[in-house]
């Protein structure tokens, strides 16, 4: 009976999903990156549009995507945006975390300048007292993407709702760490 009404649980917060994030996520998953910035743009200008929470996580993921199919200089502008987004809304322990993930992926792509301009700009909008490193709170181990929207899990990335149960960032899914 339990196993059925996590079931039932699963299938209806797969049911709350837009088509187009599911979308957006599994040709991301498939390597189809200029496919899935398309998507992930229109999923954030949508949401900004309308003044939702997770408007800056899809302009990055947009950003992601881009850089991933080499298309740089479409990608920088979304990571600008998702970054200044989080920064406008007070959010900088997730500003400092994104920030400091969008500087390496940008260094692993070669774009040095770019990462030294969004660092600079980093410094200048995080107020003092964030914390330099990551949190290192231990947490569960979650599955590597959310059961609803096929979203990738970092459990550094999420809110986590208590020690067992976070939320997906992208679609808002409760996910139960892996036991």
């Amino acid at each position: 009976m339990h196993r059925l009404f996590r079931r039932q649980i699963r299938k209806s917060l797969a049911q709350n999903v837009p088509p187009i994030l599911q979308e957006a996520n599994f040709v991301f998953s498939k390597g189809e990156y200029g496919r899935a910035a398309e998507l992930f743009e229109q999923l954030a200008r949508t949401a900004e549009g309308r003044g939702g929470p997770r408007a800056p996580l899809f302009y990055l993921q947009a950003g992601r995507a881009r850089l991933l199919a080499g298309q740089a200089a479409l990608g920088i502008p979304s990571l600008q945006r998702g970054l200044e987004l989080l920064a406008q809304r007070g959010q900088f322990q997730r500003l400092n975390q994104a920030g400091k993930r969008t500087v390496r992926e940008l260094v692993e792509q070669g774009l040095n300048a770019e990462a030294s301009a969004i660092e600079a700009w980093l410094g200048s909008v995080l107020p003092a007292g964030i914390p330099i490193e990551m949190s290192s709170v231990e947490r569960g181990v979650l599955p590597t993407h959310c059961p609803a929207c096929g979203a990738p899990l970092r459990p550094s990335d999420v809110e986590w709702l208590d020690e067992r149960t976070a939320e997906c960032g992208y679609c808002g899914s409760p996910v139960r760490e892996n036991p």
